[in-house]
């Protein structure tokens, strides 16, 4: 038993040192292998460090050369756009061709910065940093920046309304109130540009560039755009052709239908061309101001006044209404009017007008009226001074109205020969009665006039001794003696 316990005590001690013999070449081969991970990102390290590197040149794609460190390359370029802007006032310039660096470690370097340089200049071309100015759609051109693009609509603006009214509205703070506005007063809260302005920065050749007042003038001149002229009172074809910058044979040609020989009417069309700006300025503003207000007018019938008489029975008063209104302008011309508020500060008073219903009989009565405001005969009917005196003279009146003697219709009102100014009534039932020598007459062929209506004046017209008034009746186309019918 002693010789087996000893052998297997020996076999332990050797398994045991077999074992421990193992783990440490196992920990001596991971321990290496750290180890060369280590080494080797430090030697790598150590080739960045310490070993050169240049820089490939590539103009738009294409390679140009190498060198030993890019910022040679942009302090070269950037020294050739500033030789390049002294021949440009106030002109930022930029490389039209995009240059890109391709960088290599190497162990023996190669470069040229020179020869880099010298092709560079040849290949290189300098273009404006400009604004791409749009209406619309519309291309209009090139400005050298926004703020030029800004001051050219500005100056546009400036045509409509003054610089410290857009001052003060461009003022973010700027704010407006009712209560701010005073009777009689307005004040502008905007001025914009109607169309849609687009802005894009582009690189272009400098001479590309528009001035401010080179741009200022193309937005306001516009395009060519077909239009209508409707023909105004007075107006000729050259006067219109003249009006739109246009010959005559031009306007002819616009319109086919008419010759240089045609006669132009009034509200008559024709097709025209003439500048549409490009750009609107509109203008909105405020104002408070006073405003009548119509009266109404009322009418009352009565039979008391003959048909066509009128008579007033209150006279009207307008009233007065305060009205703040929101004023939209296009180009200076009103557009659109809103009305933001209305106070009325005295009502109307209507007007009534009475209107006659009363008939004016056309036929007389058989009895008449002295046709003067009293008088005395001077002459009858007869014969006298060797010829036949046809009626009777009145005369020696103060008030010289001469009155229809009847109802009836005039039938003559105007000169007849000795007979002066003549007025004649037919008074529908087979009379007729005439006035002569009169100094005006009142009424017309045509009109019909009750008894008592003032036809004339007394006067000494035609073949007359004096102010008096000839008349004369006739009953069925004979003569009468006027007296015997008073």
């Amino acid at each position: 038993m002693g010789i087996f316990k000893s052998r297997d005590e020996s076999l332990l001690k050797k398994t045991s040192e077999k074992l421990k013999s193992n783990f440490l070449k196992k920990a001596v081969i991971t321990c290496c292998l750290g180890l060369g991970v280590a080494i080797g990102s430090v030697y790598a390290q150590s080739i960045e460090d310490h070993f050169p590197r240049v820089y490939h040149v590539y103009v738009d794609g294409e390679f140009v050369g190498t060198v030993n460190d890019q910022n040679v390359v942009q302090t070269f370029i950037d020294e050739q756009l500033e030789e390049a802007e002294k021949s440009y006032s106030d002109i930022e310039l930029a490389v039209e061709e995009k240059v890109t660096y391709v960088p290599e470690i190497v162990f023996r370097p190669s470069y040229n910065n020179q020869e880099v340089f010298e092709k560079l200049e040849d290949e290189l071309s300098y273009k404006a940093l400009a604004v791409k100015l749009e209406v619309d759609g519309q291309f209009i051109g090139y400005l050298k920046n926004q703020g030029e693009v800004d001051q050219a609509l500005r100056k546009i603006k400036e045509k409509y309304v003054s610089k410290s009214v857009l001052d003060r509205i461009e003022n973010p703070a700027y704010k407006i109130k009712e209560s701010q506005l005073e009777l009689d007063s307005s004040k502008i809260i905007d001025v914009s540009i109607a169309q849609k302005v687009s802005l894009s920065k582009e690189k272009i050749e400098p001479n590309e560039l528009l001035t401010v007042d080179q741009a200022v003038k193309l937005l306001q001149r516009g395009t060519l755009t077909d239009k209508i002229h409707t023909i105004q009172k007075g107006e000729v074809l050259g006067q219109i052709a003249n009006k739109y910058n246009l010959s005559i044979d031009e306007v002819l040609s616009l319109n086919p239908e008419i010759s240089e020989d045609s006669i132009l009417h009034i509200g008559d069309k024709l097709n025209v061309t003439d500048y549409e700006p490009y750009v609107d300025v509109v203008v909105t503003q405020e104002k408070v101001v006073e405003e009548p207000i119509d009266y109404q007018i009322e009418v009352e019938n009565s039979d008391s006044l003959y048909k066509g008489q009128t008579r007033v029975k209150q006279q009207g008063k307008e009233g007065l209404k305060k009205v703040h209104y929101k004023v939209t302008e296009k180009n200076g011309e009103v557009v659109e009017r809103e009305v933001l508020n209305e106070e009325v500060l005295s009502e109307p008073v209507k007007k009534i007008v009475v209107k006659g219903t009363k008939v004016v009989p056309s036929r007389g009565t058989g009895e008449f009226k002295w046709p003067t405001a009293g008088g005395t005969i001077t002459s009858y009917l007869g014969w006298r001074w060797g010829s036949y005196h046809k009626g009777i003279d009145i005369a020696g009146v103060t008030n010289r109205s001469i009155y229809a003697a009847d109802n009836g219709v005039v039938t003559y009102a105007g000169w007849h020969g000795g007979y002066g100014n003549k007025v004649v009534i037919n008074h529908n039932n087979g009379y007729k009665t005439v006035y002569a020598h009169l100094s005006s007459i009142k009424v017309k062929v045509g009109q019909t006039v009750p008894k008592g209506t003032v036809i004339g004046i007394m006067g000494s017209t035609g073949n007359s001794t004096g102010v008096h008034l000839h008349f004369e009746l006739y009953k069925n186309g004979k003569l009468q003696n006027p007296l015997d019918y008073y």
